[in-house]
């Protein structure tokens, strides 16, 4: 059993940064897939970003490619999700999620339903 819990949201102005972080307890951090996902009202639950820390793979959506940065630290089993040049788009809850996910394809690093543990999502509001 993994339990994910994020902190780091707040609301921000379009341009600024913010640092998610996901505070994983339980299970073999090593091989466990640790993904950010957002949603909004109008919108389904969105993939952002995914670290594999089985292979080490990384992938982001497009829309957040090259502003958005994932990094992880075993040591303290947090992953992070670094967020610049912020967008009133990226305003959303955003979701972490782990999951012993046996791949290094980004069909299955993005899919939700391959991620069993979810954290409670935290508001991340972009003002323009």
């Amino acid at each position: 059993q993994v339990e994910v819990v994020e902190s780091g949201g707040g609301s921000v102005q379009a341009g600024a940064s913010l640092r998610l972080s996901c505070a994983a307890s339980g299970g073999t951090f090593s091989s466990i897939a640790m993904a950010w996902f957002r949603q909004t009202p109008a919108k389904e639950r969105e993939f952002v970003s995914v670290i594999n820390s089985r292979s080490g793979t990384i992938y982001y959506a497009d829309s957040v490619k090259g502003r958005f940065t994932i990094s992880r630290d075993s040591a303290n089993k947090t992953m992070y999700l670094q967020m610049n040049s912020l967008k009133p788009e990226d305003t959303a809850v955003y979701y972490c999620a782990a999951g012993y996910v046996y791949s290094s394809y980004y069909y299955d690093l993005a899919r939700e339903r391959n991620y069993n543990y979810w954290g409670q999502g935290i508001q991340v509001t972009v003002s323009s």
